[in-house]
């Protein structure tokens, strides 16, 4: 793979792996926070939580292909077990990002719903480190969806009603 193929095949993933983690950050907000550090509705902390752990996978299928790494059963579902060895072969620094993705948003975040920010928060954080590393030198701007651009006109447009009746 030239270089022009591997940055096009770069952009494509690191745009879906942020497109994941944009709608992932969006459902999360849906789940509303409370005063005690918790998201109060569990539906949308699962839902986020197994979008943007998907997102990470998507991220590190492309970083695999990149290294070469094949899943050596054809054909088949790539098991947790499958990304903890590759990754932690490939990079220590980022077997720990890999755990933490794997424990805060795939078991604590989907599969138990647990709602607590701090740890959800993290779970997103170092999902972002591993995305990043199959960021492309020019990276492509990814496609606003149509729920985020119109809340950010309606935003700008609260914005501008709140500053005409100061």
């Amino acid at each position: 793979m030239t270089r022009e193929e591997q940055n096009i095949f770069l952009n494509k993933e690191y745009a879906e792996a942020i497109r994941y983690m944009d709608n992932a950050k969006e459902t999360l907000q849906k789940a509303r926070k409370n005063d005690w550090g918790y998201y109060e509705d569990k539906k949308y902390v699962r839902t986020a939580c197994g979008t943007a752990y998907n997102g990470v996978l998507v991220a590190l299928d492309a970083w695999f292909k990149m290294k070469g790494v094949i899943n050596p059963k054809k054909n088949s579902r790539k098991s947790v077990d499958f990304y903890k060895w590759n990754v932690s072969q490939l990079d220590k620094k980022m077997s720990y990002y890999y755990d933490t993705v794997y424990d805060a948003l795939h078991l604590y975040g989907y599969y138990d719903g647990l709602g607590k920010i701090s740890i959800i928060q993290a779970g997103f954080e170092d999902a972002y480190k591993i995305i990043d590393k199959i960021k492309p030198e020019n990276p492509i701007e990814v496609k606003e969806s149509n729920a985020r651009a119109a809340k950010r006109v309606l935003t700008k447009l609260l914005i501008s009603i709140a500053v005409m009746f100061r």
